[in-house]
């Protein structure tokens, strides 16, 4: 019997730390976000789609989809943004249900999805249970800051595009704080997979 979870956050959360803690306990993550990479490579159906609504332009010399060009275009056209993701976001729920039903067949006991936009998508149907991982919008801004070298207009600006990680907290069945040491992350992870009983 495999249980499919599903990890979320926001931007400059910790997810990605809280990924790689359970990749090291030896569970499989399937990633949005490495998907939505793949799923755009030269060749791929979507590659295909994208250059046909969004012109030759937006490609470097190799033929791959130049992203900084290409999120110039969309960046402040929500027209531009929509015709985007009703080509990325298919490709990447079908490759990803794939994978999900390959792992599944394997026999592999925890799946989790790694999905960033997880609660604004509307794929909770596709997880029996939800880990959020959240920190206090300070801690956010700080650490994007850090991150991305970004001043704080341009972190404030990336944070207000996603539902704020408060909003979420209600939605998810289990909460880790990330606003602590990686020690205090990894015990609450640990303490939640113990309590639903998968390790």
């Amino acid at each position: 019997m495999t249980t499919v979870l599903g990890l979320t956050g926001g931007i400059a959360s910790g997810k990605s730390t809280v990924a790689t803690m359970l990749r090291d306990l030896g569970i499989v993550i399937i990633d949005a976000d490495v998907i939505a990479r793949e799923v755009v490579e030269v060749g791929e159906d979507a590659y295909f789609k994208i250059i046909g609504a969004f012109g030759r332009t937006i490609l470097h010399d190799d033929r791959t989809i130049n992203r900084q060009k290409l999120g110039e275009v969309i960046f402040n056209n929500e027209q531009k943004r929509k015709v985007l993701n009703s080509i990325v976001h298919p490709a990447v729920r079908e490759k990803m249900s794939r994978l999900k039903m390959e792992f599944i067949e394997k026999g592999e006991k925890i799946i989790v999805l790694d999905i960033p936009l997880l609660f604004e998508s509307k794929q909770t149907h596709l997880v029996e249970k939800v880990i959020l991982v959240y920190v206090d919008r300070d801690v956010q801004v700080k650490r994007l800051m850090q991150r991305n070298g970004l001043s704080v207009e341009e972190a404030e600006a990336r944070i207000n595009s996603q539902m704020p990680l408060t909003e979420k907290i209600p939605l998810a069945d289990a909460v880790i704080n990330n606003n602590g040491s990686i020690e205090e992350t990894k015990e609450q992870l640990l303490a939640i997979l113990k309590q639903w009983e998968l390790i």
